[in-house]
């Protein structure tokens, strides 16, 4: 009589038509989340990378020390 895959293209018919008002606004709460998800990875592989060094415009990194503009983060005075 019908097979598995007839049956499942009639269940998924049937859903879509009981559900057509749902759809939309399912699909857009996923695609929301998709982003958020997407950019909350992004901001933690930048977080966890020690690799890459911070820069800041303006600010300058004298050679041998790791805080930006000499020692205590303060820029001299001229």
């Amino acid at each position: 009589m019908f097979g598995l895959s007839e049956l499942a293209v009639v269940l998924i018919v049937v859903i879509a038509v009981l559900c057509a008002k749902k759809l939309p606004e399912l699909a857009r709460s996923a695609g929301k989340s998709a982003r958020i998800l997407k950019a909350e990875a992004g901001a933690m592989k930048d977080e966890h990378d020690p690799a890459t060094p911070r820069v800041i415009p303006g600010e300058t990194v004298p050679p041998g020390t790791d805080e930006p503009n000499g020692p205590g983060g303060r820029q001299p005075r001229p």
